[in-house]
């Protein structure tokens, strides 16, 4: 005779489970880090990370299903050691330089895409990335010395550049009426090609050369990456000499910030640069473990992030791309962890991704 539990008895060991877990105490809500800590006004609040597609897909039942009883969808794909970051209209492009690809993160439209591994328009090592005021993905290619164009959708639209004209391409930037397409060529130890090449995003034609290798103004060594504000002036970040030069829209040089060291303010070793709508230059650097803020005059404003040995929100060990969108929230890709963080404004809504001002002022 099969052994039964006496109603009695069971009502006891349910009131024991139930016992039992109410003596447990419940687990500490975290806070998400918000910048800068107190006592200061904070301005920016950590809001998500990004790694995988399942962080912005909605999945159907069945492969809900089948990720709770297999641990993971069969589908995962995901960040590898990603670099460069652009973002608009809840839209956040990625290059990835170990997958060769562009990865999408669709949050508004709640959908992953991967692309730039075919041809037309191979990758071949991706690093920086930027889009047009049209919305064009523009896509610098060190290793093939081109720069790739795509539409939103990852379809090719057009190859721009050629040997004689890039020899490391590693960052663009658009001017803000999308006329002027600037390309950092971080040219290497053993060229004088140090320099930014200004072409025409249409035609591809050559329309200037900014800079030549060096250590004065208007000189590079090793730049790495670039920005534009709305005003039109150039940030490049001039990787080897520690600082960031500024230029005006014809190209003239207008000012250089930082220099090499540990302090705010300081540079080890600067990678990622970014602007948002006010002006304020972002930029990321990889031995700091944040991004810092500057006002267009090159004064030191705050810092996003902390440098740490955990993948936790706010935490970087080896930062790369940043990028700020319309919303002005900030996108750091960190290619250690192979993740994205995202920190929102004060004030403004988690789902709001309209192009409107800025919900905080500049700090």
């Amino acid at each position: 005779m099969p052994y039964q539990i006496k109603p009695a008895l069971l009502a006891l060991c349910v009131l024991g489970l139930l016992a039992g877990c109410a003596s447990t105490p419940p687990a500490p809500r975290l806070e998400p880090p918000v910048y800068p800590p107190a006592p200061d006004v904070a301005r920016f609040i950590y809001e998500r990370t990004l790694r995988i597609n399942e962080d912005v897909e909605q999945l159907s039942g069945f492969a809900r299903w089948r990720e709770l009883a297999t641990g993971r969808g069969e589908d995962v794909k995901g960040l590898v050691k990603p670099y460069g970051v652009a973002a608009r209209g809840g839209r956040v492009y990625v290059t990835d330089t170990a997958q060769r690809a562009v990865l999408l993160f669709d949050i508004a439209g709640k959908r992953f895409l991967q692309f730039g591994q075919t041809e037309p328009g191979r990758l071949q090592k991706p690093i920086g990335i930027a889009l047009s005021p049209d919305n064009e993905v523009y896509v610098a290619d060190v290793s093939a010395r081109r720069v790739q164009v795509y539409g939103t959708d990852g379809k090719h639209h057009r190859t721009l550049g050629s040997d004689a004209e890039l020899r490391r391409p590693s960052g663009v930037a658009l001017s803000p009426d999308g006329q002027r397409l600037y390309v950092v060529d971080v040219g290497g130890v053993d060229s004088e090609q140090h320099h930014v090449q200004v072409f025409d995003p249409r035609s591809g034609a050559l329309l200037q050369t900014i800079g030549a290798r060096g250590t004065g103004d208007g000189q590079f060594n090793l730049p790495v990456q670039a920005a534009t504000a709305p005003d039109g002036s150039l940030y490049v970040v001039d990787g080897g000499n520690f600082r960031v030069q500024a230029f005006a829209p014809d190209g003239s040089f207008r000012l250089a910030f930082g220099e090499v060291g540990r302090f705010p303010g300081q540079f080890a070793r600067p990678k990622g640069i970014a602007t948002d709508g006010e002006g304020t230059v972002y930029v990321a650097d990889a031995a700091f473990g944040n991004v810092q803020l500057f006002n267009p005059q090159g004064q030191v404003l705050m810092y996003i992030g902390n440098r740490d040995d955990s993948s936790k929100p706010g935490k970087f060990y080896l930062p790369a791309g940043v990028a700020v969108d319309e919303t002005g929230r900030v996108y750091l890709a960190d290619q250690y962890f192979r993740k994205i963080d995202i920190f929102r404004p004060v004030g403004r809504a988690p789902d709001d991704w309209t192009s409107s001002a800025q919900a905080a002022p500049a700090p």
